[in-house]
């Protein structure tokens, strides 16, 4: 008779185990690699984005009057001025990157993100409509307009995912389906979209042409705190469904047979997704293909088997702020909305992406 072991082993097959108290986890040196470079360029993003501008600062003097230097003069300008446009472009990008990790892995295909699959759409036309209409369209309008453009994104957003999982719920939810009736609700929806525009005044127009594009411009610490909140909620949630995530990823059957209630963690799943995705499009509009392009990026960096919730959140902030910096600097006096050049960076990549699919399903 073999020797009996007394405490878990020291080692989990094939890579060392972290235990910190009654926690145990596995050391992954190349995401903690991954995670460190995404938290730099990070920064660095800012502080280059925060730098930029008619009074044009350092990026060492942005980085000391963010670790609390610099000049009063100095202070004012990046704290007040210019840091909430860029720390709402991190905590947007984070946002979305979270929710097309989570529903890229729900689908268990990669072309499935609140962009393309209608969530976006969703919180679009009811941001549009309190936008344009207001509370001078019957009770519901004006319920909106009292509820304000972020609750109405939310519910948009909500309205929308459930709608899109009950049409696809037919033994069992196939990801196939899931992406195209999404992409068959979102033309519906941005039809709609257009309709509220035909419909509008010149002025709630130009205002709604401007949130659609999603633009990072007149951000403000209004605009950092509701972001922040569901980051704070949010993403813990969807860290402790992680191990719900990695069941999904072998079919329906299996996640049973390992005990995971399929339909209850799902549905958990895309609450989380949906409210991600609704909190950031309210603060900044749709900013187009971040909750497509960064999870992809981050399971590719992380070499995993799923996109990352960690990383992809890192890797989306890092995007967006990037993003935004080009938008604001590449075009000399014209400055672009955000979602502009995410969208230009994140088309080929989608092209990419269906490509690649098409190419699997015919092996």
């Amino acid at each position: 008779m073999g020797p009996v072991l007394d405490r878990p082993p020291a080692r989990v097959a094939g890579r060392p185990a972290l235990r910190v108290g009654p926690v145990s986890v596995v050391w992954r040196p190349r995401t903690v690699v991954v995670l460190a470079v995404a938290v730099v360029v990070t920064v660095l993003g800012v502080a280059l984005n925060v730098g930029r501008g008619e009074y044009p600062i350092g990026v060492g003097e942005v980085l000391a009057t963010l670790a609390g230097g610099g000049e009063p003069g100095q202070q004012f300008i990046v704290l007040e001025l210019r840091l909430p446009r860029s720390l709402t472009g991190v905590l947007v990008g984070g946002a979305l990157a979270v929710a097309g990790a989570l529903t890229q892995t729900v689908a268990r295909n990669p072309l499935a993100s609140p962009d393309v699959i209608g969530f976006t759409a969703g919180a679009s036309a009811a941001a549009v409509f309190v936008i344009v209409l207001g509370g001078g369209f019957g009770v519901v309008g004006g319920l909106l307009a009292t509820a304000g453009l972020p609750l109405a994104a939310l519910a948009g957003s909500l309205l929308t995912a459930g709608a899109i999982y009950l049409l696809a719920r037919r033994n069992g939810v196939q990801g196939f389906r899931l992406v195209l009736i999404g992409i068959g609700i979102n033309a519906m929806l941005l039809a709609v979209v257009q309709w509220l525009l035909v419909v509008a005044q010149v002025f709630e127009a130009a205002r709604a042409y401007t949130w659609l594009n999603g633009s990072l411009n007149g951000a403000g610490w209004d605009d950092v705190v509701p972001v922040g909140i569901a980051l704070v909620v949010l993403v813990p949630a969807a860290l402790l469904l992680a191990h719900v995530m990695g069941a999904l990823q072998f079919g329906d059957d299996t996640a049973r047979g390992l005990g995971v209630g399929v339909d209850r963690a799902r549905s958990a799943l895309i609450v989380v997704a949906v409210g991600l995705a609704a909190v950031a499009t309210a603060a900044a509009g749709p900013i187009a293909f971040v909750a497509l392009v960064a999870p992809q990026v981050a399971q590719r960096l992380v070499g995993g088997a799923r996109p990352p919730i960690a990383a992809s959140l890192l890797v989306g902030a890092a995007l967006t702020v990037l993003a935004d910096l080009l938008a604001r600097t590449a075009f000399g006096a014209t400055e672009l909305p955000v979602g502009i050049v995410t969208a230009v960076l994140g088309a080929p990549y989608l092209l990419l992406l269906i490509a690649r699919h098409g190419r699997e399903a015919r092996a």
